[in-house]
């Protein structure tokens, strides 16, 4: 949640514009506070976020090498001195850290007693110091790393500088992505690759427990054995343009209207429109295996949690088998019950998202078929799993799953698809399926066109404090996706609920101030939902109805009605989701806040 961002190179190219251009394209992951490292010109750490370093880092202030970080807090308050980069006692060994460090108060008490003082509340410094302890005995910057690194518990992402060697980077990863940039001639490391996009494609990801030794002109690979790893970089398809805002205010708003695009693409080349079926080369290796499986287990946070309750629904209606859905967060420390006839798939959009990732863990240790469902390609879920799907989006900035979860519930039709035909799915269920999937990019384009309706809906209703969503069957889960949505970007209280609960409780807050986003389409649940939206017109509830395009009738009852194109009730979720994205973005606007950076939220949650 973190970014990190390092680099060593050429004489020509001043290190402190590209640190702060590539900490500018990591602002999403945290923000609270943020800072820069050069052997040259030392240290600048601030609160908030890049623009006030820039601000802050005088004309003077030069290098060729560096280290620089954004903070999104966890041990200590986002203060300067909490701020990173952190440095030993000599201020000579410093460190940009994502992750935590379990141990870091044994080890400060041991190193407190060998004359080391702490300038921070922050766990990360213990590290600095430690390195700086080794060093003293080793005489040796790397050995004197993978000595300390050998002490730490927890995770870490890692780039670490050494001012008498100042062009030489070292980078670690435990728990926290690191992915490095090989240029000519310069070198990156960074949380993610985005901010090295713009130098070079060329990237290798680190795995858990490998450090990496690079200069200018080379870099290597070690395990924590001090081990030499073998792995040549890889070219890395999309650049950098790509997750710039395309014209729009927002990324948000920007990565909404891609959802035609997003289906379309996780599509592509893996559905068989005329035999009803669907390719999906990332399973081949485990195709025996799946073949056995009896027990379905999908695992998320968030909007990837919302994501496998759809999910859920579509496999047991049209797969016919057993699907749980858990909280990732939650699943490990309750004991599960796995074997080898359980398949656990686990979505995420960043493929690092650390109670996702234990979860996949404690499938694995339990015997369990672990799948996943990430978007980012080299991610630590797509490695760790057994096998799995990416989803094809593209990079997502905005903190607010979007068209992420667009292209997981896409996922998962074809995963519906794909395990349905090898069970009791007919093939001409199959191709009506297939056939809807194939043409859920015209009708999300209908959808979309929506968007100034939407926005005038959100300026109406944009005042209001208290919102609720409810919905049955497949659009439950829709329900609580788009409370979560208004919730995350513009901080009013909504809650999602079953249709079916309203009279077990919420509807006792139901006024004249209390609006319902009822989700009403033509399915198998239609006229319970009518007599939901009944009943909250009868305690003077103001009605926002959801609807299929020529429902007449939904429009005498509710306040508000926004029509969406007819498919299929397993994939509706996909067109019902869009006007409640929208809606959320256009409440943020109307109250004047960026939805890109919603207050105490980031992108990648890789601490738990």
């Amino acid at each position: 949640m973190c970014g990190i961002f390092a680099y060593t190179g050429s004489k020509n190219k001043d290190a402190v514009e590209v640190l702060l251009e590539g900490l500018s394209s990591l602002e999403y992951r945290g923000y609270d506070s943020a800072g820069i490292y050069t052997p040259e010109s030392g240290v600048v750490k601030t609160p908030g976020a890049v623009g006030a370093l820039r601000g802050k880092v005088p004309k003077s202030f030069t290098g060729k090498s560096g280290i620089s970080h954004l903070r999104w807090a966890t041990h200590g308050a986002p203060t300067e001195k909490n701020a990173h980069p952190h440095h030993g006692g000599k201020e000579d060994i410093w460190l940009v850290h994502n992750g935590i460090v379990e141990n870091f108060r044994e080890l400060k008490e041991r190193l407190t007693k060998k004359g080391h003082t702490f300038f921070s509340e922050s766990d990360t410094e213990v590290l600095a110091h430690l390195i700086e302890e080794y060093l003293r005995s080793e005489k040796n910057f790397e050995k004197a790393v993978f000595k300390a690194l050998g002490e730490v518990r927890g995770t870490y992402g890692l780039a670490i500088q050494y001012a008498k060697e100042p062009e030489k980077l070292i980078a670690a990863r435990m728990g926290s992505p690191i992915v490095l940039g090989v240029g000519n001639g310069e070198h990156f490391i960074a949380s993610d690759a985005s901010p090295i996009l713009k130098h070079t494609k060329k990237v290798l990801f680190l795995n858990d427990g490998e450090v990496a030794v690079l200069t200018p002109t080379s870099h290597a690979v070690y395990k924590l054995s001090q081990k030499r790893v073998r792995r040549n970089p890889e070219e890395l398809s999309w650049g950098a343009e790509e997750a710039q805002k395309g014209g729009y205010e927002h990324f948000m708003l920007k990565e909404i209207m891609e959802a035609p695009d997003v289906v379309s693409n996780t599509l592509r080349g893996r559905l068989i429109q005329k035999k009803g079926m669907a390719k999906l080369g990332g399973l081949e290796s485990v195709a025996k295996k799946l073949s056995h499986i009896e027990r379905i287990i999908i695992v998320g946070c968030g909007t990837a949690y919302y994501a496998g309750l759809i999910g859920e629904y579509m496999l047991e209606e049209f797969a016919g088998i057993p699907v749980e859905v858990e909280l990732a967060s939650e699943f490990r420390y309750r004991s599960p019950v796995l074997n080898q006839r359980t398949a656990l798939i686990a979505v995420s959009q960043s493929g690092e998202t650390i109670d996702t990732l234990e979860a996949v863990r404690e499938g694995k240790r339990k015997g369990a078929l672990t799948l996943g469902i990430v978007n980012t390609v080299g991610s630590t879920i797509a490695r760790e799993t057994d096998a799995g799907v990416y989803n094809h989006a593209g990079p997502e900035v905005g903190v607010a799953s979007t068209k992420a979860l667009v292209s997981q519930l896409t996922t998962l039709a074809l995963f519906t698809l794909f395990f349905g035909r090898a069970r009791k799915l007919s093939p001409k269920k199959g191709a009506e399926i297939a056939r809807e999937l194939a043409a859920l990019p015209k009708k999300l384009e209908t959808v979309l066109k929506k968007e100034k309706e939407m926005a005038k809906l959100a300026k109406k209703y944009a005042h209001m404090r208290d919102f609720l969503f409810i919905g049955r069957k497949y659009n439950y889960p829709v329900a609580l996706e788009g409370a979560l949505k208004l919730k995350e970007v513009s901080y009013v209280h909504a809650e999602g609920y079953g249709a079916g609960e309203m009279k077990h409780g919420p509807i006792a807050m139901i006024d004249q101030e209390f609006p319902t986003f009822a989700l009403t389409p033509r399915d198998s649940v239609y006229e319970k939902n009518v007599s939901n939206v009944h009943e909250l017109k009868a305690r003077k509830g103001l009605v926002i109805a959801l609807a299929t395009e020529g429902d007449k009738s939904i429009a005498k009852l509710a306040d508000d009605v926004v029509y969406v194109p007819k498919t299929l009730e397993m994939l509706q979720p996909i067109l019902n989701l869009i006007p409640l994205q929208l809606f959320a973005y256009y409440v943020a606007i109307q109250k004047g806040l960026n939805p890109d950076r919603p207050r105490n939220l980031a992108k990648s949650v890789t601490v738990e």
